[in-house]
């Protein structure tokens, strides 16, 4: 006669008697039954979830930034070096806003754009990069999904409403060239904060929709997210629905903002060379371009940036890729915007130099 022992799952002990009589297959499939409840109760299981889908895998709880996690030896390197960027970055807006708040010359439709734009750019990269650098330096690159939620939805919304203002910034350049004498009237101060507002509320519409869609069913699986924040595809990989659906619908919305916007911009330039062209003076036509050079420099890097991520039907398919490309429109292109207006900008170059000179005679007496 064979005992077979094990516990419940209430921790109570069972056991299953087999006759003498009872054949060694009967025997050998008590036997396996006992190894299986052996390593059900091994302590390293413990960390499972513990729900479970009803298509038998188990529901994630949390998640894993997989981030740099494949190159433990430059972690500490890129920490620096993100780290200062983004200290760069901050200084470089937070000058830009300072600059024309001070200066009065510069309370005009364009800058109060461009301080909003700056603005925008520092809150975008407070969603990713603190937490990014964190993850460097920890061993625990764990986010729960709340969080990560919280994350994307900010993300996508202050991305969205970058292209918007982006496009916005183009009509206001369309205006200023292309209908000098009605500037003052189109681009009274109420139109330009029901444009911002308009802006702002048109970018969260479309991140909650998409935020809803990627978060309306449970996630199963590992729970590592082959990423170092909270993006639309690798966190899509990871549903336990068929999320093809949502990934179709996620693309169209991209294309809605991203393309669109690119594309209102385009018309917004066509209109801008047209009126260039006739101006009858070099000077007056270089005057002309110049205001429009630091904004069409930031919405090439800025929408290019997103159609590589965002405007493909396989998206998510390199995430090593990916991830190369969304280093750079996160920690990157925040730092060049600054720099270009900054360097492309006769105002504010000028404006800089005046705070400076302030700066300079306030300390020597």
């Amino acid at each position: 006669m064979t005992v077979v022992s094990r516990t419940g799952n209430a921790g109570q002990a069972e056991s299953r008697v087999l006759e003498p009589g009872a054949d060694d297959g009967q025997e050998v499939a008590a036997m396996v039954v006992l190894r299986a409840v052996k390593c059900s109760s091994n302590p390293i299981s413990s960390q499972a979830p513990e729900k479970q889908h009803s298509n038998g895998s188990w529901l994630v709880t949390e998640f894993v930034l997989e981030g740099f996690s494949n190159l433990p030896e430059l972690r500490p390197t890129l920490f620096t070096l993100f780290l200062l960027t983004y200290l760069v970055t901050l200084s470089g807006n937070a000058t830009i806003i300072t600059i024309i708040q001070v200066d009065r010359t510069l309370h005009t439709p364009m800058y109060r754009f461009l301080a909003v734009l700056s603005l925008s750019e520092t809150c975008y990269t407070l969603v990713t990069i603190p937490n990014m650098l964190a993850h460097l330096l920890m061993e625990s690159q764990a986010i729960p999904i709340a969080g990560c939620r919280a994350q994307m939805f900010f993300f996508l919304g202050l991305g969205c409403s970058h292209c918007f203002l982006l496009t916005l910034m183009g009509y206001d350049r369309y205006v200023a060239i292309c209908h000098p004498l009605r500037y003052s009237v189109i681009m009274r101060p109420t139109v330009c904060l029901s444009l911002g507002a308009l802006v702002f509320c048109s970018g969260f519409s479309v991140a909650l929709i998409e935020t809803c869609l990627i978060f309306s069913s449970p996630f199963c699986g590992t729970g590592h997210v082959e990423h170092f924040f909270c993006d639309i595809a690798p966190v899509l990989k990871l549903s336990c629905a068929e999320s093809s659906g949502k990934a179709l619908a996620i693309f169209f919305l991209s294309i809605l903002v991203v393309l669109v916007s690119f594309l209102l911009i385009l018309l917004s330039y066509a209109f801008i060379v047209a009126a260039i062209v006739r101006i009858p003076s070099a000077a007056g036509r270089h005057k002309a371009f110049s205001t429009c050079a630091a904004h069409l420099t930031v919405v090439i890097v800025h929408f290019g940036c997103a159609s590589i991520i965002y405007l493909r039907p396989d998206s998510g398919a390199n995430p090593s890729q990916d991830r190369l490309v969304a280093v750079f429109y996160t920690v990157v292109t925040p730092l060049l915007n600054p720099v270009v207006y900054t360097l492309r900008n006769k105002e504010v170059r000028v404006a800089l130099k005046k705070s400076l000179g302030r700066s300079g005679g306030l300390c020597l007496h």
